[in-house]
């Protein structure tokens, strides 16, 4: 069917290197990036108009996916400049914590984040914006061939990038009632899903949800605890030297035993726990159904009110995620402080869609079996903008990639957040939305939000992806950071020195480097510009950088050595086509898994549930023995 399809289409096409469908979180960044790595790209979206749309939270960042918009800025993406362009209140959360684990977070103003996100990729040589639904993605023997759109317009591709987000059979709930969706007020793709099946592909149903949207001028702020941004706002991308938008405050209310009592006495007509919906949840993002059920313990749960633009008094109030049905959810509002006359503009309510199963993708995001058609964003099973973000960088620039005939780029665990969710996504699969969380990372004290560029931007310049603006940045900034290093190991002092500027350490005649002075608990990077004041002749972030080098020195030379152990057996290849049937040892349980995930590195099947070191000794054997014939 596919090859008559191809032929009939063959000359009446367009043809594109890469075309991407879809136009939020994952589709921007992938078509983008597929453009700066030099293909020709098409984006394919319903609406234009619409491209860039934040369709849950006004908010870009926190934990975990602050280190994850960093790394898709370093290598040179548009997330970052785009959030700072579009922010009104920035806060470094974690702050009083470890370095590693701080996480930058912005509001944003939506409308002004669509406006700068479509005028960057407009802005982006390469690449075409057409509006139109796609169809149908149409295969010649095993890889694409071209993109039917629903007009009946065909578009030839080297590559196809599919980020569908919710659209892959959306279906919306709101308390008793259900509709077909992809979001509220635009239909689902359901087209797309019906091919996927066809392609034999793994797929299963997720959900999430969103909160009502209050009208910020019917709120009583006054009674409210205020949340201020950062006085010195932390900017997302490296590039942006200072916010030019002015910063807005947010307000924190609380939900009451009233909240809950109405809660609990409409669960019924909830659509989850009326039995309609039995696909799983993000569990770290609960609705508020969830909240009163699970934690029933709990008094009250915080919810953050936050202001969803300059010019617009939306306001979108954070963890209370619902899909009960209107009449309840206006009812429930009124039981919250500062809430008891709040006007609710749009009710909340809870998705469900379909993804494929990731263990069916390599580590470059291509579908296995099918040669150029790669998956990003929540059709791999993880939720977020910047999850997306980041997904559809990497799927874009190895669509670009493929379509050149040249070899993917990988990103290990030991290189970035980036990764680490790749990784964990192809290797063990989901079993409910997949977040990132610095937890998830063995090497967070290497894989930090401020050094992002450090890492990453290298492989972005081998790769071609990295623009001469940034390039020029980044290497100042090496060059800055590698004099301050030299500065901090060639000026030192002795234990009596040191003991003279207040600092106790042994006396035991070894002296101390500005390194060292900054990893002491009495020390710090004030400490070091008392003592060396030309310290001050480097840039802030330059010596902020320098100083959480020395504040995790010991640590790092650990870290760097484990992950030296890692990149050992990441360069171990298996090969594609490696048959585990008749390899003695293997459990069938662990053969079966082996098949089916087919990891690429001995260190990508080291992290399989249930592998042992006996097994992984007897696949290194095999691999050897293989690769010697």
């Amino acid at each position: 069917m596919d090859e008559r399809k191809a032929e009939m289409m063959e000359q009446a096409r367009r043809y594109f290197d890469v075309i991407v469908i879809g136009g939020g979180h994952a589709g921007c960044e992938a078509a983008a990036a597929a453009a700066r790595a030099g293909a020709h790209c098409a984006l394919v979206t319903h609406a234009i108009g619409r491209i860039g749309e934040m369709s849950c939270n006004p908010a870009i960042g926190g934990l975990g996916k602050g280190h994850l918009v960093r790394e898709v800025d370093a290598l040179d993406g548009l997330m970052g400049r785009v959030a700072d362009a579009a922010g009104i209140q920035f806060r470094l959360l974690n702050r009083s914590r470890g370095p590693a684990v701080r996480g930058p977070r912005a509001q944003m103003d939506r409308a002004l984040y669509r406006r700068h996100m479509l005028a960057a990729l407009r802005a982006q040589e390469g690449l075409e914006l057409i509006e139109g639904e796609a169809a149908d993605v149409v295969l010649k023997g095993d890889r694409v061939h071209s993109v039917l759109l629903a007009s009946g317009k065909a578009l030839g591709a080297g590559a196809v990038v599919l980020t569908t987000g919710t659209f892959l059979n959306g279906l919306i709930h709101l308390g008793e009632k259900s509709w077909p969706a992809g979001r509220m007020g635009d239909p689902p793709s359901r087209a797309l899903a019906e091919r996927l099946r066809g392609l034999g592909l793994p797929m299963a149903r997720l959900k999430t949800g969103t909160p009502p949207r209050l009208d910020g001028r019917s709120i009583d702020t006054g009674i409210l605890t205020r949340q201020e941004g950062d006085e010195e706002p932390v900017p997302l991308s490296f590039l942006t030297e200072r916010i030019e938008n002015p910063q807005v405050c947010c307000h924190i209310t609380r939900t009451t035993e009233e909240t809950h009592a109405i809660i609990r006495a409409n669960l019924g007509r909830s659509a989850m726990y009326s039995g309609r919906i039995a696909s799983s949840g993000p569990r770290y993002c609960p609705s508020i159904e969830d909240k009163v059920v699970r934690f029933a313990d709990r008094a009250a749960h915080q919810v953050f009110l936050e202001p969803e633009g300059l010019d617009d008094h939306t306001v979108y109030p954070n963890g209370i995620s619902t899909s009960l049905p209107e009449d309840v959810q206006k009812a429930m509002l009124a039981t919250m402080p500062g809430l008891e006359e709040a006007v609710m503009l749009k009710p909340g309510y809870a998705i469900e869609y379909d993804y494929v199963d990731p263990r069916a993708l390599d580590l470059s995001l291509m579908v296995r079996d099918v040669g150029g058609f790669f998956l990003a964003g929540q059709i791999n099973g993880t939720t977020g903008y910047e999850e997306a973000a980041a997904l559809g960088l990497l799927a874009g620039l190895n669509a670009a990639r493929f379509a050149q005939g040249k070899a993917p780029l990988h990103v290990s665990r030991t290189q970035g957040y980036l990764g680490v969710m790749v990784d964990d996504l192809t290797t063990r699969g989901v079993a409910e939305p997949y977040r990132m969380f610095t937890s998830r990372a063995e090497y967070r004290l290497v894989l930090r939000a401020d050094n992002a560029d450090a890492r990453l931007t290298p492989l972005g310049l081998e790769a071609g992806i990295v623009g001469p603006q940034r390039a020029r940045r980044f290497g100042e900034k090496m060059r800055q950071l590698e004099q301050a290093r030299r500065f901090a190991l060639d000026h030192a002092l002795t234990p009596q020195e040191a003991a003279r500027h207040g600092l106790r350490i042994n006396m035991d005649g070894r002296r101390r480097t500005v390194l060292d002075i900054l990893g002491l608990p009495e020390g710090g990077l004030g400490k070091a510009l008392e003592i060396w004041p030309s310290l001050g002749q480097w840039p802030k972030a330059i010596l902020q950088e320098l100083a959480v080098e020395g504040l995790y020195a010991g640590y790092l030379a650990r870290q760097e050595a484990d992950a030296r152990a890692f990149r050992r057996d990441e360069a171990v290849s298996i090969p594609a086509g490696f048959v585990y049937e008749g390899l003695p040892g293997l459990s069938n349980e662990l053969r079966e898994k082996l098949e089916r995930i087919r990891p690429q590195t001995l260190a990508q099947a080291s992290r399989i549930d249930g592998m042992t070191p006996a097994a992984l000794a007897l696949i290194l054997a095999a691999v050897r023995k293989k690769g010697a014939a």
